[in-house]
Order: structure tokens, then sequence, then C-alpha cells
């Protein structure tokens, strides 16, 4: 049976999955402990009921809690050929400059700079932001606006590879 020339070896085939960056934003632990807290206002309420049924309401609480933040929890993930924000994909051919915020800044990317128009992933326990414009002219969307930890790994992700 001939070899088909198509056929190359896992190893040495360029991929465009592969991931140049990935990030959680997972809540910070004042979160966590917020969650608790919040989740002990059921053993304060069915107590009088009964104490029994309080620490129940109360564990059912925080295990609602969590599981809507761990789900809520969005990713972002830089490949050769997508960005991937949240729910959000987009091809790279599309990305434009990129630029990160901290502090004051950030804070006003959010606010009184923010566009109308542009798409963003926030998470209040994430200070620093990354503003990526888009260049899709089919897209009314000017940029992206995504909270990230690490807003100079990812810039790095995003540079055109060449």
């Amino acid at each position: 049976m001939p070899e088909s020339s198509a056929a190359v070896p896992a190893s040495n085939a360029p991929s465009d999955a592969a991931v140049l960056y990935n990030e959680k934003l997972w809540p910070n632990v004042w979160i966590w402990l917020v969650a608790a807290g919040l989740s002990s206002a059921g053993i304060l309420v069915f107590a009088p009921i009964s104490l029994a049924a309080g620490i129940t309401a109360g564990i059912v609480l925080f295990v609602i809690i969590v599981v809507l933040l761990v789900v809520s929890t969005p990713t972002i993930t830089v490949t050769a050929s997508t960005l991937r924000v949240g729910r959000a994909t987009i091809e790279r051919r599309f990305l434009g400059a990129a630029a990160a915020f901290r502090g004051k800044e950030a804070t006003a990317e959010r606010g009184t700079r923010l566009n109308g128009l542009a798409f963003t992933c926030f998470r209040g326990w994430v200070d620093p932001v990354v503003r990526i414009e888009i260049t899709d002219p089919s897209d009314r969307t000017p940029y992206w606006l995504t909270s990230t930890r690490n807003p100079d790994r990812l810039l790095a992700a995003l540079r055109p590879r060449n």
C-alpha cells in the first residue's frame, strides 16, 4: 500500500491549536470568604426551626454559591489562530494593537473611557485589564476589554508571530 504524501508525523505538524497562553479568572480568597459568610445566613434563617435544618441550609447555600462561582469563571486562551475570552472567540487575524492598564487607568478603561460597543469580560477581583483592538471591518465591536492577572504575559502571547 503506497504511503500518502499528506501523512505528516504529529510531532512535525504545525498546530494552530497549541495553547500560547491560558488563564482562568478564579475568584480571590476574599470572594470565597464572602460566599461562606452569605451561606451562614442560611443557618440564622433556619436555626429557629432546627439547628440541623440551619446547618443543612448553610451547607446547601455554600455549595450553590461555589458551583455558580466555578461555572461563571471565564478562561482566556490564546492559540496561534484564535483568542478566546469566556464564551467569545475571534480569529487572531482580526486583532489589532493591544494595551495593558493597571490601577486608575484600568478603572477609567472599565468606566469613563469604555465604548458601549466593546466586548467586555470583567471580574471585580482582578484589577489589570487588557484592551485588544478588533480590525474586522464587518464587526462593529471596536475592541475587547478583559480582566487579567498577567497583562504582560497576555500581551506577549498576542504579539504577531513571524
